[in-house]
């Protein structure tokens, strides 16, 4: 009998993973600290529990993941794979959620999800596709063998700090598109906007030490492309509260998600800022959701520049 699929993390992503796994025959075990309850989802009484696990999914925010890592260390070796799904940096010099685990966890394999995927396309089965961003192809080959299959593609890189640099800047990209969409700005104008934040994205991801190119796959514009053609994740869902005039705080309940770009577009603009790296993008987000500028000055500020 093949060791079951652990999973941190009791959220939709993470509930979805599961059902994913449970279709491709695997078993899945969840431990979350408000516990699920889903067909197909065995739960995990302790996080310790998920040592019997080979691979090992931790979908939890950013800020969680110190946390996690100190919980799961105790569990884990050399023998396990580590694959998280956070779309956040960790503290002021924008650590990968991958660096942290390696360092914090006995596990040195470890890697990434992102991409175009979400929680729907995973729980109901949709055609689909993402990126594994590892060093180690054996990671790739454990996460496409647990969820992949007929109508679910999974692309392989070696650049995981390509990856989550721009899974996190998508994230905050589409903040703005959400509010750019909820207020009828032009289509061109939308374009000018994403093709530049494509762009910043690039420069703080190569800076921090990943390729330029990966920006332009599946992890970057491949992701934005989703947000674009309307996935309504919760990054949409807010930045359209915002342009209702909604304060932070109703959007966020509007959004009904936490959202990694609340607490890392300051963080990045002002790392950007210390390497002499341009980020307008972020540092006029990190403004708004601090309340030092409205969204609609914001937006012609961005445009005027």
């Amino acid at each position: 009998m093949s060791a079951p699929v652990g999973i941190v993390g009791g959220g939709s992503f993470g509930v979805g993973l599961g059902a994913a796994i449970a279709r491709q025959g695997g078993e899945p075990l969840l431990w979350s600290r408000k516990g699920v309850e889903h067909p197909g989802i065995r739960p995990a009484k302790t996080i310790g529990e998920l040592g019997a696990c080979e691979l090992v999914f931790v979908v939890v925010p950013s800020m969680y993941v110190p946390d996690v890592a100190k919980q799961l260390a105790g569990a884990l070796d050399g023998r396990h794979l580590l694959v998280h799904v956070s779309r956040g940096l960790i503290g002021d010099q924008l650590e990968t959620v991958s660096r942290h685990l390696s360092a914090h966890t006995p596990a040195r394999r470890v890697g990434c999800l992102a991409g175009p995927i979400n929680a729907e396309v995973l729980e109901r089965g949709l055609p689909g596709g993402g990126v594994v961003g590892s060093l180690f192809p054996e990671v790739a080959d454990a996460v496409r063998e647990a969820i992949g299959g007929k109508t679910l593609r999974l692309y392989p890189t070696e650049d995981a700090i390509g990856v989550e640099v721009a899974s996190a800047m998508v994230g905050l990209l589409a903040l703005v598109l959400g509010f750019g969409l909820e207020s009828k700005i032009s289509p061109s104008a939308l374009a000018v906007m994403m093709s530049r934040g494509l762009a910043e994205a690039a420069r703080v991801g190569v800076r921090l030490g990943g390729r330029a190119e990966t920006f332009s796959g599946l992890a970057g514009a491949g992701d934005l492309f989703a947000a674009m053609a309307g996935d309504e994740r919760a990054e949409l869902r807010l930045g359209r509260a915002l342009a209702r005039s909604l304060d932070i705080e109703a959007a966020g309940r509007e959004a009904g998600a936490y959202i990694e770009g609340l607490t890392i577009a300051r963080r990045v603009a002002t790392y950007a800022a210390s390497v002499g790296v341009r980020a307008p993008i972020a540092a006029v987000i990190a403004d708004v959701l601090e309340g030092s500028l409205t969204p609609e000055r914001a937006l012609s500020t961005l445009m005027a520049r």
